[in-house]
């Protein structure tokens, strides 16, 4: 059946298809960046014009599907039904069918240089290492997986041209969007000596007496640096998420720094190896303005060939006055190694994190001086919830632990912000 739409020159078409090949339509045609409607359309077309009918598609437990045609391609569609003897629900699994077949999943872009992201503050307890795993996390998701996205006013303007269907709805700032994940390969570098990220990832920190990313930066490792990397094992990121494990020695860097030459790039030199096997390594760096903090922001700058804001430093804020203090410190030291090195160091923006409006004016005030601030500008507001704080207490991913809550859908924006 169909009836005049009431907001477009379309008809509404209302039939059935499986809801196995509804969802693979819906995660499709998100990969593809295009409407349902229009996908179906194609298909209709497509299946119209073949010479003979394609292999019978299973179509039982089929269930309501609606969605928008041009007026008259509906009727054509069931004359053709009836001449080629199949009902109307299999002729449109078979239309669909056809356009999945003829629009394949399309490959992950991988960048022409591995994107770094120096996620930092001087102050100790805003929640940086949350922050990373939270990004890294969004990163790896599998793309073959429709995700619940926080769409910023930033972002919903990719989306905001979709009209309305029966499975999309138009993206005003701030909603929430299915979306496929960016399928990654993303490492995780605990460049804390406190070892938080290692440790809310529920893996060991490594020995004292072994090989670490610190004996790398200094040029005392024995082994090869991929020897310490463990996986993120949960199905979500599909074998893409990695970690480099912190280390009690991180307390020593900052010594065994100042005893090497061209200490700025000792942590490219140690992770150099490695690089090519990630599209995104996050560095999850100390609170402190230290070499370490030298060596970090060094690895983040814009080499030669790199666009601007592929890779930077992202700052991770609260919305209270000593935050404002330790942000000041960091970027006067930020744009010291610029100048005495004559780096280009982009800044991926400023998270405000553990947000709560309900602390009054000073949290109100505090979120409104960081808007204020227009370069960087903010990239993401983090609610101060519940989830992570159980998420770490089990020792599990956040986007594995609590994949809809409202935490793991503002990382997968801030994700997108920043890519």
């Amino acid at each position: 059946m169909s009836s005049p739409a009431t907001s477009s020159d379309r008809e509404k078409v209302v039939s059935k298809l499986p809801g196995w090949l509804r969802q693979d339509l819906k995660i499709r045609t998100a990969q593809h960046g295009i409407d349902i409607q229009n996908a179906v359309e194609q298909g209709i077309t497509a299946w119209t014009a073949l010479a003979s009918n394609p292999a019978p598609v299973d179509t039982a437990s089929a269930d309501s599907f609606a969605t928008f045609l041009p007026p008259g391609q509906w009727d054509d569609f069931r004359t053709v039904c009836a001449d080629r003897k199949v009902s109307l629900i299999q002729g449109l699994a078979q239309s669909v069918q056809l356009w999945l077949d003829s629009n394949p999943a399309p490959q992950i872009q991988r960048p022409e240089h591995t994107r770094r992201a120096v996620v930092c503050n001087q102050k100790g307890g805003v929640g940086k290492t949350a922050i990373a795993a939270g990004l890294g996390q969004a990163l790896a998701e599998d793309s073959n997986t429709l995700h619940p996205v926080r769409i910023s006013k930033y972002f919903a303007a990719q989306l905001a041209d979709h009209p309305d269907d029966s499975d999309t709805h138009a993206a005003d700032p701030l909603s929430v969007e299915e979306l496929p994940g960016l399928g990654q390969r993303t490492l995780l570098v605990d460049f804390d000596p406190q070892r938080h990220l290692t440790k809310q990832l529920g893996h060991d920190e490594l020995p004292m007496d072994g090989d670490s990313l610190t004996k790398h930066m200094a040029g005392e490792a024995k082994g090869h640096i991929r020897d310490l990397i463990v996986p993120i094992a949960d199905d979500r990121f599909g074998g893409r998420l990695d970690l480099l494990p912190g280390c009690q020695d991180g307390f020593l860097l900052d010594v065994s720094l100042s005893k090497v030459r061209a200490r700025e790039a000792a942590l490219e030199r140690a992770l150099a190896p490695i690089e090519d096997q990630y599209d995104a390594i996050i560095i999850d760096c100390p609170p402190t303005l230290g070499l370490s903090m030298d060596a970090a922001v060094y690895y983040g700058r814009r080499r030669d060939g790199e666009r601007p804001g592929a890779s930077g430093v992202l700052i991770i804020v609260q919305a209270e006055d000593s935050s404002a203090d330790a942000y000041d410190l960091l970027t006067s030291q930020i744009e010291d190694l610029r100048d005495d090195l004559a780096l280009e160091v982009d800044y991926l923006g400023i998270v405000v994190n553990l947000y709560d409006p309900r602390r009054g004016y000073i949290a109100t005030s505090s979120l409104q001086a960081w808007m204020d601030i227009k370069d960087p500008r903010v990239v993401s507001v983090v609610g101060d919830l519940t989830e992570q704080r159980k998420a770490v207490r089990l020792k599990q991913p956040l986007l594995a632990y609590a994949p809809r809550s409202e935490q793991a859908v503002t990382m997968r924006a801030l994700a997108r912000e920043i890519s």
